[in-house]
């Protein structure tokens, strides 16, 4: 069995790596010419676990659609459906709001259809990115013909573990209209991972991907609130986290329990977002997603205030650019959140991320937030009379500077 790409960036790419790790053949189509010379290079601009390597010794060849078409028995769609800035939580939270931009994906759905038409063949389309519920319904269905065997099978991964999460999700989500195409994806999958399959129709799987990331923006605005009550108590938001931790029969998982900074990457702010817009479009009787929103905003602003407040006059610095540690991925990042809340308190705050910027420069003693849990930052020497805040309760307590822990 032969699988094609349409999309080679930072979801498919490493997902059509991963797949090509499990002995298949791999084509891809990109329209992006960076990409595209990144690819040929064997180079990455983002870091990737496992994805550098493996492109480095990877056949993956790009190709045009119509050879995907021709070479590939199962077609997966990794287009993405960008929000606009303003809707990826790094600035505060507009009043207008706005479904996500669909105009890629249509287009490419329409190339990728003409193709299949001209081959006069069933082919198997699986279509990955992610749509608010109806999407498919409303604009994909319309242009494609029946030879375009349509899956929606939207993948729950995070940007930075990508591939490890493809090869080992919790669950496969799958919304099918085809029968025979079901039958062939779940034979795909048996050779993938033992992980199990969920089957429905086409709108509850957009909906259940969009509600699987809200519900994790959910559990940290939580957690978040608790991380405040005890910074302004006597109790400890770590001890906390591990109480709550324990109830998995009728809580929660322990994952993304943690006091620190707001949710980020591509998928969390922005799908709130969306699902607020969609709130308003059915008139929802209260819309939960903008409060999500507002609270992650709210919280950061507290901890923007709490900067203002410990700096005594000193230079601030924000360490980390990135939405989670280890990356050098910004997008939705709440460390550029912060940044943007301390410019309108009118502070001039310094960012600085080794992931991002190639220097270290020479700091002079100033207060230093962690707005992203990088490793590098522990082994830090900072200027003698400096104050480090640390909401993530990390950074080792040194003699020379003052440590604040948020929460604790």
């Amino acid at each position: 069995m032969k699988i094609g790409f349409l999309g080679l960036g930072k979801l498919g790419l490493p997902c059509a790596l991963a797949i090509e790790s499990k002995g298949y053949s791999v084509y891809g189509t990109e329209i992006d010419p960076i990409v595209i010379q990144n690819i040929q290079n064997r180079e990455l601009e983002y870091n990737e676990e496992g994805a550098l390597s493996a492109l480095r010794c990877s056949s993956i060849q790009v190709v045009p659609t119509k050879q995907l078409v021709n070479e590939s028995d199962i077609i997966f769609v990794a287009i993405q459906t960008p929000h606009s800035p303003q809707f990826e939580g790094v600035t505060r939270l507009p009043y207008r709001r706005e479904n996500f931009n669909y105009s890629a994906l249509e287009k490419g759905i329409k190339d990728l259809n003409a193709e299949i038409q001209l081959l006069d063949k069933d082919k198997i389309v699986v279509i990955i990115s992610t749509v608010l519920p109806g999407t498919i319904k409303e604009r994909i269905l319309p242009i494609i013909s029946p030879r375009f065997k349509l899956v929606y099978n939207p993948f729950f991964i995070a940007m930075g573990t990508t591939m490890k999460d493809f090869l080992d999700p919790e669950f496969v989500l799958l919304g099918v209209q085809d029968n025979d195409a079901l039958i062939k994806i779940k034979q795909f999958y048996s050779t993938i991972h033992n992980a199990p399959i969920f089957q429905t129709d086409v709108a509850s799987a957009e909906l259940a991907k969009v509600a699987y990331n809200t519900y994790i923006s959910m559990k940290i605005c939580f957690i978040n609130t608790m991380m405040e009550i005890c910074h302004k108590t006597d109790a400890n938001i770590d001890s906390i986290t591990e109480a709550l931790s324990l109830g998995t029969r009728r809580l929660m998982s322990p994952a993304y329990l943690r006091g620190g900074m707001g949710d980020g990457g591509g998928c969390h702010p922005r799908d709130n977002i969306a699902l607020s817009w969609l709130a308003r479009e059915l008139s929802l009787s209260f819309d939960f997603f903008e409060t999500l929103m507002v609270a992650r905003e709210k919280q950061t602003e507290w901890l923007a205030e709490l900067i203002v407040r410990n700096c005594n006059g000193m230079p601030i610095v924000i360490l980390g650019r990135s939405f989670k540690p280890e990356t050098n991925i910004s997008t939705g990042s709440p460390a550029i959140l912060i940044h943007n809340l301390l410019i309108e308190k009118d502070m001039k705050p310094i960012v600085w991320d080794p992931f991002f910027d190639r220097q270290v420069p020479k700091f002079e003693t100033s207060l230093f937030f962690v707005a992203t849990r990088h490793d590098y930052f522990m082994e830090m020497d900072f200027p003698p009379g400096s104050v480090v805040i640390d909401p993530w309760r990390y950074m080792p307590r040194k003699s020379n500077i003052e440590v604040i822990y948020i929460g604790e």
